[in-house]
């Protein structure tokens, strides 16, 4: 899957924005009235969360891909290197202790 560029993150967040602010308008509308407007306002509030749930599933497929990667490449790292990375271990984990030592 295709990583979600800066701009296609702006238009989800855009799209958000209009969600929230045409529910708050179906809300104001629906209070009393069940005319044509109303209808159209909720036909366009369903588009709208429809292609945001969309864009969101994107965004969550795409963090879960660069995770992924992340670990693979973590993992090829321990692999090649097991013993940089049992020194790193051993220092990250030296330097815990001793700040959690101090209080």
């Amino acid at each position: 899957m295709s990583e979600m560029t800066a701009a296609q993150k702006d238009k989800l967040v855009a799209d958000l924005r209009t969600v929230v602010a045409d529910a708050e308008e179906l809300l104001k509308l629906t209070a009393g009235d069940l005319s044509e407007s109303t209808a159209s306002l909720r036909e366009r509030l369903t588009d709208r969360l429809a292609r945001a749930r969309h864009g969101l599933l994107d965004l969550q497929d795409s963090a879960t891909e660069r995770a992924k990667a992340a670990g693979r490449a973590a993992d090829d790292y321990v692999h090649d290197h097991p013993w940089t990375a049992i020194g790193i271990g051993a220092g990250v984990g030296l330097l815990v202790g001793l700040l959690i030592g101090r209080r």
